[in-house]
């Protein structure tokens, strides 16, 4: 007697339902950019504690990114999926019933660890359900669900602080209820993974840059770390300062300030795509400069239009010189070993978005809010010029010309290739 077959969701409902649960997650985390601000109000503690509950984020985003990211290749996307929206169901339940800033780190902490545990499932869910002509949507959707998704929540819940006297309950309520939805469109989506060995060993983390990688890796590691500070500032500073530096009560512009950054870096994400990775790690790197720049100018001067101006900017500098570094590493590495390459990129990323935030916190006391985030930002721009040295010189190094024009290593290497016979001919 044959057992009878579980009915899935037709490849576009999935799809959509997927891409919509995955979005939630970040909604939420995007959420946290300007109700940190609503608990300090509430709960009266000190803007270190603001920066320390933004950035521990980082910590559970890493741990469950560098033991579980490669869970659901051996047990299937739908155990890590569901198990990771059970876990944000927890967070979600902490932010709605937080009784003091403890409460509030924890619950960034569990959160952390949800959206570590189920990034890397969904991204590759998102392809393998949709139907086979909307593939390249599927990564479309992984893509602007992570960042659309901060940026949506920080200026979603800026209009609820805003407009309503319970805006923590409508938002953890609302995001609750949409993961409980999309466990149940996880569960009812057809399973595109096999079970295979290796389920024990694949929780070991597995950081590693094979030597083909080595250099690439170190000329964008540093603006690497400069944008997710950025990052940080726009989601971890940003709405406090609107109050603070700029004296404004309102939470709209203080959503808004959370939002500009992600929303821009987004959009830039997904234009950049067809442009030349070197080029487009170049036009990051300057993005970031000047996005910085208009940060520290904005905050000196007190012009808070001046200062959003910069941050969408740096948002530039984000979507165009992160998608661009992926793009110049991952390639350079074998199958096999792409996993340790993307987990030691996670690993730059979230420390710069963690660990500099946390010691600005700290430096605002002895130093003042804005002499504090002066410093911070200074430190973006001289990491971002380090690897604009850094990419020149590998560029001279390859001996490409075309590279700082703006084409890609290959059609360099085609162009040099081609060039060469010419060049023996002529005695040189």
């Amino acid at each position: 007697m044959s057992t009878p077959r579980i009915r899935t969701l037709p490849a576009g409902l999935a799809l959509a339902g997927a891409a919509i649960t995955f979005t939630s997650m970040y909604l939420a985390a995007g959420a946290l950019t300007p109700l940190l601000v609503v608990y300090q109000q509430r709960f009266d503690f000190a803007p270190s504690m603001l920066t320390l509950a933004f950035a521990v984020y980082a910590i559970g985003f890493l741990a469950a990114v560098l033991t579980v990211g490669s869970l659901s290749d051996h047990v299937g996307r739908r155990p890590v999926l569901i198990g990771a929206l059970v876990v944000q169901i927890a967070s979600n339940l902490l932010f709605l019933f937080a009784a003091d800033v403890g409460w509030v780190i924890g619950g960034r902490i569990v959160q952390g660890v949800a959206s570590g545990a189920a990034t890397s499932a969904f991204t590759a869910m998102l392809v393998e359900v949709a139907p086979a002509h909307r593939k390249r949507l599927g990564t479309i959707l992984g893509s602007v669900g992570l960042t659309g998704g901060l940026g949506g929540g920080s200026l979603l819940a800026g209009f609820a602080v805003q407009f309503t006297s319970s805006a923590n309950t409508i938002i953890f309520v609302v995001l609750t209820v949409a993961t409980v939805l999309g466990i149940l469109v996880v569960a009812f989506s057809p399973e595109s993974v096999t079970r295979a060995p290796g389920a024990a060993r694949s929780l070991i983390p597995r950081i590693s840059f094979p030597a083909a990688t080595r250099r690439e890796f170190v000329a964008a590691a540093p603006v690497v770390a400069a944008v997710w500070m950025l990052a940080g500032l726009s989601g971890g500073l940003a709405p406090s300062m609107v109050r603070s530096v700029f004296h404004s009560d309102s939470s709209l512009l203080g959503g808004f300030a959370g939002f500009v950054a992600p929303a821009v870096s987004a959009v830039v994400g997904l234009t950049f795509a067809r442009v030349a990775p070197r080029r487009a790690m170049t036009i990051g790197i300057y993005a970031s400069i000047i996005g910085a720049v208009g940060i520290i100018t904005g905050v000196l001067v007190g012009s808070l239009a001046v200062m959003i101006v910069g941050q969408a900017v740096a948002g530039v500098g984000f979507g165009a010189s992160f998608t661009a570094s992926l793009r110049l590493i991952f390639p350079l590495a074998a199958a096999h070993q792409r996993a340790g390459v993307v987990a030691g990129i996670y690993l730059v990323s979230y420390l710069a978005l963690g660990v500099p935030i946390v010691i600005e916190g700290q430096l605002v006391g002895p130093l003042g809010e804005v002499p504090a985030v002066f410093w911070y930002t200074a430190l973006t721009i001289l990491l971002a010029l380090i690897s604009l040295i850094a990419q020149r010189r590998l560029a001279i190094s390859q001996g490409s010309p075309g590279v700082l024009s703006g084409r890609n290593p290959a059609e360099a290497a085609k162009a040099a290739a081609s060039a060469r016979p010419a060049a023996s001919a002529s005695g040189r």
